[in-house]
């Protein structure tokens, strides 16, 4: 997608009726939901729930069934990302063969709004050597670089599908420090895919819950948890009435 950047007041993405219908059946349907600026937003639910195609939806990689969705005022057209949008998902598809430094070279040569300085920056506060090979990385610093090269190109939305899932805990909280901190600098929203509710817990401030391809619960937690419930709680109690009323 070769489309300029939106002005500032075009959200990040709105969703109105979107639906999408495989032959197994549908993952998602009847999702109206507004993403918001300046949030970083978890996305969760029980696997199935439709988070991953929601996900793809905003991407454009895949195309609604129903309704429709604006991506800051633009219809994903499947020709590729936004150019305000990076997406990473857990698999993170780095070239092995190539250096560190190769791979930013990479970045620099496919994203026109490619910031070089920055993308170093990142991979510097990880300690991760320019010269190695990305096969020869720790997970951690694999996923480092991964977001180097998501946050490169400076985006208005980052979009992380179970980005952390392949880290020990310590990795995990170096790396959510890190998002949280570029984020709210850089004025990023990010959407956050995750099964692991506690380490969301003090980094998201807006919640989108999913279950059976359905939006449960979505706004601020600020407005959600209005008695100071926190992001955790709400999920798990939101969902646990779902699973009563389907079994009822």
């Amino acid at each position: 997608m070769t489309l300029p950047r939106q002005p500032d007041q075009a959200l990040p993405a709105i969703a109105a009726g979107l639906g999408k219908r495989y032959r197994r059946g549908w993952a998602l349907r009847e999702t109206s939901l507004v993403i918001p600026k300046n949030r970083i937003v978890a996305l969760v639910g029980p696997n199935g729930a439709g988070k991953s195609t929601l996900m793809g939806l905003i991407t454009g990689l895949l195309s609604p069934t129903t309704g429709g969705i604006t991506v800051f005022g633009d219809q994903p057209t499947g020709r590729g990302l936004h150019p305000a949008v990076s997406y990473l998902a857990q698999q993170k598809p780095l070239y092995q063969q190539l250096t560190v430094a190769e791979t930013l070279k990479l970045g620099a040569r496919t994203n026109p709004t490619w910031d070089q300085h920055y993308a170093e920056y990142l991979v510097a506060q990880g300690a991760v050597p320019m010269e190695a090979k990305v096969g020869t990385l720790s997970g951690g610093q694999r996923t480092r670089v991964a977001l180097a090269l998501a946050l490169g190109k400076r985006p208005g939305l980052l979009l992380l599908d179970e980005p952390l899932a392949d880290l020990d805990p310590l990795a995990r909280e170096t790396v959510l420090r890190t998002l949280v901190t570029e984020a709210r600098t850089q004025g990023i929203t990010v959407l956050l895919s995750s099964h692991v509710l506690a380490e969301l817990e003090g980094v998201c401030d807006h919640l989108v819950l999913l279950h059976k391809g359905r939006v449960l619960l979505a706004g601020d937690v600020s407005r959600l948890g209005a008695g100071g419930t926190p992001l955790g709680v709400l999920a798990m109690n939101r969902m646990r009435e779902a699973v009563r009323e389907d079994a009822a």
